[in-house]
């Protein structure tokens, strides 16, 4: 593990080339601070010495881009559209269809997560269960309050579900 001395004064060397290679690959601010992250804390419990300032420079920017690499191909990455894209269409949503939406994004992320699954992805109840590793069972529970949550905002039964 590193001083504390030794990870300041890496970060305040190597913070803007870290982050300009985040930005290349991963085109994304939020991704791009938590590869940042990622990377100081690899640095912090590695226990390799380095021969030279090049040699941790060179160190960093590969543990980077690896690191890029990895949350590129990542599942959850590969398979998720950000929710700031959808808000992003009003043109293409019909005014409903957006009102719906924006209820649903209001919800508590373990709702909003379930029905954004369920009803905008077209998983099942077991399937959205694998995907967030919880009992099938509570993902049901899960949609029957968050229906109930949606029925409030929305002002009663005009929508189906």
């Amino acid at each position: 593990m590193r001083s504390e001395q030794q990870v300041n004064r890496a970060i305040e060397q190597y913070s803007s080339t870290i982050r300009r290679l985040c930005m290349l690959h991963l085109k994304n601010y939020a991704d791009t601070e938590d590869i940042f992250q990622t990377v100081f804390l690899k640095y912090v419990l590695s226990s390799v010495s380095f021969e030279s300032v090049e040699h941790e420079k060179a160190w960093l920017i590969r543990v980077t881009i690896n690191a890029c690499k990895d949350l590129l191909k990542s599942f959850f990455h590969s398979h998720t559209v950000s929710f700031d894209d959808i808000i992003e269409q009003p043109a293409e949503l019909p005014p409903d269809y957006r009102e719906v939406l924006e209820a649903v994004f209001s919800l508590p992320p373990k709702y909003r997560d379930v029905v954004y699954l369920h009803y905008f992805e077209d998983y099942t109840a077991p399937q959205i269960s694998r995907i967030l590793g919880k009992n099938v069972n509570t993902i049901y529970t899960f949609l029957t309050r968050s229906k109930q949550m949606l029925r409030e905002k929305l002002g009663g039964d005009g929508y189906e579900w």
